[in-house]
C-alpha cells in the first residue's frame, strides 16, 4: 500500500507547536480524528502512550513514527508533522525528534500496520529525504516530497 492512499496534504503539520512527547501525540492525534468520529483523540493518545510503554518510537537520526491500533477505524491513517526545534520524544540516540509520522490502523491489520511501518522507516532512512522534509516551505511541499520518494520504494 502506497503512502498516498493513506495520506492527504491536510494531513501535514508543517510547524508542530508541541514542546514534548505528550503534545506532539495530542497535535497528531488530532488530524487522525478529523477523519474518523467515532475516535476521540484522548483515547487515541492513550493507546498511542500505552505503545510508548513498550518502548519509544523515537528511532534516532530525528524520527520518530509513533503507531497504533484502534477498533473504530476501517482503514489505516497517517499525520506527519515537523519540528525545527525539536522535541525530546525519548528516541533511542537521546537526540531531539524532529520529523514525526503517526500511523493509526485498524485492531485487525497487523499484517497491514506492519507493512506500512516498515515503508515508512524504510523511506526516512535516507538522509536526503529527510533534509528536503526538514527545508520544505510549505504543506504542499511536505506532501509532495512524501509522495515522490514513496514512490521509489520496493517492500
Amino acid at each position: 500500500m502506497k503512502l498516498e492512499e493513506i495520506i492527504e496534504e491536510e494531513d501535514i503539520i508543517p510547524e508542530l507547536k508541541a514542546q514534548d512527547k505528550i503534545g506532539v501525540l495530542e497535535e497528531l492525534s488530532e488530524v487522525i480524528c478529523k477523519h474518523e468520529p467515532l475516535l476521540k483523540k484522548e483515547r487515541l493518545v492513550k493507546i498511542l502512550l500505552e505503545r510508548e510503554k513498550l518502548g519509544t518510537t523515537g528511532i534516532g537520526e530525528g524520527i520518530a513514527i509513533p503507531h497504533g491500533k484502534v477498533d473504530v477505524i476501517k482503514r489505516p491513517y497517517i499525520a506527519f508533522g515537523r519540528s525545527k526545534k525539536g522535541v525530546d520524544f525519548e528516541a533511542i540516540d537521546k537526540k531531539p525528534v524532529h520529523l514525526f509520522f503517526l500511523l493509526v490502523a485498524p485492531e485487525n491489520s497487523s499484517t497491514l500496520h506492519l507493512h506500512i511501518l516498515a515503508r515508512i522507516a524504510k523511506l526516512l532512512k535516507d538522509n536526503r529525504l529527510r533534509k528536503n522534509l526538514m527545508e520544505a516551505k510549505s504543506r504542499e511541499e511536505i506532501y509532495k516530497t512524501i509522495i515522490e520518494a514513496d514512490k521509489e520504494i520496493t517492500i
